[in-house]
């Protein structure tokens, strides 16, 4: 053994270090980045040793009639190399303007790792990525300028524990703009919410809303495996964990978002019995309405199927659909699971406020104080699956079925932790006439200077620029990030409403994110991963990947 190591043959014994001498003799330069292998000027091609004999016979070799047009120590000669140096020069360019090229390589690698990380691929896609950007040039190469650039992208890191490393660089820039944005905001709101990934394991997401001094963000703070059972007061002490690792305060949050009843919750009413966090809610009745309406559309065919089936218990089936009781039950559910679903809809999506949550809700519980006394008068004009499937026959089953709906949003959503008429106010500002509404600020706000609260409010509302403005601004929270500082308690106010979460939306858009990351196929991702992941994933901010590489965060090659 100790014979073998004596024989073995050692790079750094032989010398092998570039010599200047060789770009006058062989036309070959080393570029300037750590591992450069030489490269010749004339095809671009890499040595993969850098050592004379190989250098001279690929040379001697593919370049035989250079010797004879440009002859050795000629003035053609030197002009020739000159000129093929400032060409590989301007070719490499491309990828290394602004850094030098050890810096733009790993800038391509970060930047890769991004687009991978954004379509849910697989750590080792990366080199099949690689692969086909090499496959895609050679094809559109139609001259010898862009072999630097084939070369300089076959030298780009994307293996999967390169991938995974900058993954994680790309994670952790990304959440650092976010705590620094929490640590620098009034206010913030907390969304959180509850599901299993594909192994199987419990995963707490919990997202934060705030106002970075540009815009409003809704970003996400952490993923966090649950282990065993998840009572509220697992969920809380893991929250508190992650503030306290983050060096975030609760004092700064003005509402947690959860998916339990009430929806919503003021930080004042997490207390220690935590038992309204309810994060098992089936919300597939959202999609019930348009299965029953198919399942109404196609119900001649299906009483065929079953008067031709040989099933026990096709009979019985089959009698359910011919009892028009049952039918008109059926027909009820069909259109009244069509309201929910559309609410629903109406309140998906990035940037809707609190307001527009509020608004779409007040309207919603008027619409079924419509439809309870659609079904009472008998009219059912709102009820045409109703009145075309069968007779239309109203049962007590409906009436009752509305006024329960009724009662559950209304108890559902009337713990609000602030008044409607301060959410009016933020949609409106110019309505507000009441006396007492300064002391509501206040109230919401304990730190609120009522008095000069009083005073911005009577110049706000009797100045035209702040109704114009309203009357252009293309949303809520356009018109208040434009309204002049002047007005710095009331702008506070305002912001404290539009930082709240209007719902799980954020989260529940994770989980489907998260689902896509953490496939079967990758179940052998770890929490960490699958967090940087989901976070570059879902993330609206793009990160500096300039500043990630100029510190060093990521080394050249893995």
């Amino acid at each position: 053994m100790s014979l073998s190591k004596a024989l073995k043959r050692k790079v750094d014994s032989e010398g092998r270090t570039y010599k200047e001498e060789w770009k006058e003799k062989y036309a070959f330069i080393l570029p300037e980045f750590i591992n450069a292998k030489p490269v010749c000027l004339i095809c671009n091609e890499v040595v993969a040793v850098c050592k004379e004999y190989n250098i001279r016979r690929h040379h001697d070799t593919k370049h035989g009639t250079f010797k004879v047009a440009y002859p050795l120590q000629t003035g053609t000669r030197r002009h020739k190399l000159e000129a093929l140096t400032a060409s590989y020069a301007h070719s490499s360019k491309i990828l290394v303007r602004g850094l030098t090229a050890q810096q733009k390589v790993t800038s391509a690698s970060l930047k890769a790792a991004w687009v991978l990380a954004r379509h849910n691929r697989p750590f080792t896609d990366g080199e099949i990525f690689k692969e086909v950007m090499v496959a895609v040039l050679e094809e559109l190469a139609t001259d010898k300028s862009m072999d630097g650039v084939i070369a300089s992208v076959k030298q780009v890191p994307l293996s999967a524990r390169s991938a995974t490393w900058r993954i994680d660089a790309l994670s952790d820039a990304v959440h650092g703009v976010i705590l620094s944005g929490l640590s620098q905001a009034n206010y913030f709101s907390v969304a959180i919410d509850e599901s299993t990934d594909n192994t199987d394991v419990s995963q707490m997401c919990v997202y934060v809303r705030y106002f970075d001094g540009k815009e409003f963000r809704e970003e996400l703070l952490s993923l966090i495996p649950l282990e065993g059972n998840t009572t509220g007061e697992i969920i809380f002490t893991k929250l508190e964990e992650v503030f306290r690792l983050y060096s975030l305060s609760f004092e700064k949050i003005n509402l947690i978002v959860t998916d339990g009843a009430p929806a919503m919750l003021g930080k004042h009413r997490e207390d220690a019995s935590h038992d309204d966090l309810l994060l098992h809610n089936d919300v597939r009745w959202l999609s019930k309405g348009k299965a029953l309406e198919r399942f109404c559309a196609l119900l001649d065919e299906v009483k065929a199927f079953l008067r031709l089936s040989k099933m026990r218990a096709a009979d019985d089936h089959l009698a359910f659909l011919q009892d028009e009781m049952s039918m008109s039950n059926v027909a009820f559910l069909t259109d009244i699971f069509g309201q929910p679903k559309q609410l629903n809809l109406q309140l998906q999506g990035r940037g809707k406020t609190i307001v527009d949550m509020v608004e779409k809700m007040e309207s919603f519980t008027r619409k079924l104080e419509l439809f309870q006394s659609d079904l009472l008068t008998g009219r059912l004009l709102h009820f045409s699956t109703l009145t075309s499937q069968v007779r239309g026959e109203v049962t007590g089953l409906m009436v009752d079925f509305i006024k329960q709906l009724r009662a559950n949003f209304k108890s559902r959503f009337e713990d609000y932790s602030i008044p409607r008429d301060i959410v009016a106010f933020v949609r409106d500002p110019l309505t507000v006439r009441s006396a007492d509404f300064s002391s509501l600020a206040k109230e919401t706000i304990p730190l609120l200077n009522e008095a000069a609260f009083q005073m911005e409010l009577i110049d706000f509302q009797t100045t035209s620029l702040v109704s114009d403005a309203l009357k252009s601004a293309q949303s809520v929270d356009d018109f208040w990030m434009t309204c002049s500082d002047e007005y710095s308690w009331i702008k506070k106010l305002a912001f404290y409403v539009l930082t709240m979460f209007p719902s799980t939306y954020t989260c529940e858009t994770a989980f489907s994110s998260m689902k896509a990351i953490k496939t079967h196929k990758r179940n052998r991702l770890t929490h960490k991963n699958l967090e940087n992941c989901l976070r570059v994933k879902v993330t609206s901010i793009s990160p500096d990947i300039q500043k990630i590489v100029t510190e060093g965060r990521c080394q050249f090659s893995h």
